[in-house]
């Protein structure tokens, strides 16, 4: 298991399409189709089948669209405070992929947290990598790697300190055997996915709802960041005193910023829900 809790910690987690520009060049698709239909072609020629429609499509043709993350800082005095943060900052639709992921790799690299995702090394900083280069940014502190494992931050080492993606913690590899994130966070009596999945949100870009993306989104960033917390709890980095004062910490968040984004009630609502359940299972 991993082996230690640095002192600014990122649990993340970002959101992501077909990109319709990118299918247009690839494919060299006429411009009078829509992005639905130029979506609808790309997973066709990704392998789209009656069982499956919409397939997984390599990384560098889709377009990041999102990211959420919840800050966790301990403070010189052992405070820790939380914080819950998402790109775009706006949803008028005004930042675009290239500054969502300047945005977020420059500050990576400048602040260098520990990172915590769930299959986050294959997926998550896959996409960013890719399109950080096809979309012609910068982020040299965020790529550099130290000639030795424990000479420095490296995010794209397995099993190092810096980046640590809990899939493979709890099930390395890939197969019948590797649970999701919603089937470890349900389970631990955790919220996992709610009304809406990942095959919804090309659907919910189409309708401009950019809004339920980001929501979506913070959903996944809470509960990487409660999976993670349960899995240092289960390592002991975390004593059971100081587990319960982190969930309770983690709840006064959610009240706070549900004052300004209301839909995180229902994020509250469902974990309440769970751990009542999670308690007669274990009994």
């Amino acid at each position: 298991m991993f082996k230690n809790i640095k002192k600014q910690l990122w649990a993340f987690d970002a959101e992501w399409i077909p990109d319709p520009h990118s299918g247009r060049i690839l494919y060299q698709l006429a411009d009078s189709l829509t992005d639905a239909e130029v979506m609808e072609e790309m997973w066709q020629r990704g392998g789209a089948t009656e069982e499956n429609p919409t397939p997984y499509l390599k990384t560098v043709q889709c377009r990041l669209v999102s990211i959420a993350m919840v800050q966790r800082q301990i403070h010189d005095n052992g405070q820790i405070t939380l914080r819950l943060l998402s790109l775009p900052r706006s949803l008028d639709g005004k930042e675009g992929e290239r500054e969502i992921l300047q945005t977020f790799l420059g500050a990576l690299g400048d602040r260098q947290p520990q990172l915590v995702g769930y299959n986050s090394l294959a997926a998550d900083i896959r996409i960013m990598v890719q399109r950080g280069i096809t979309q012609g940014i910068t982020a040299p502190r965020f790529a550099r790697r130290p000639n030795k494992p424990w000479e420095g931050v490296d995010y794209f080492a397995r099993g190092g300190d810096w980046h640590i993606d809990l899939k493979d913690y709890a099930a390395p590899g890939w197969g019948s055997g590797t649970p999701s994130l919603h089937e470890m966070a349900v389970l631990s009596g955790i919220p996992g996915k709610m009304e809406t999945d990942g095959q919804q949100v090309p659907k919910l870009w189409l309708e401009d709802r950019l809004d339920k993306i980001v929501a979506y989104n913070e959903f996944d960033a809470l509960t990487t960041y409660l999976v993670w917390m349960r899995m240092a709890h289960f390592t002991g980095l975390i004593t059971p005193d100081q587990y319960q004062q982190e969930q309770q910490l983690t709840r006064a968040l959610i009240v706070k910023e549900s004052k300004a984004k209301p839909y995180l009630s229902d994020f509250l609502d469902e974990w309440d829900r769970l751990i009542e359940a999670w308690k007669k299972a274990v009994n």
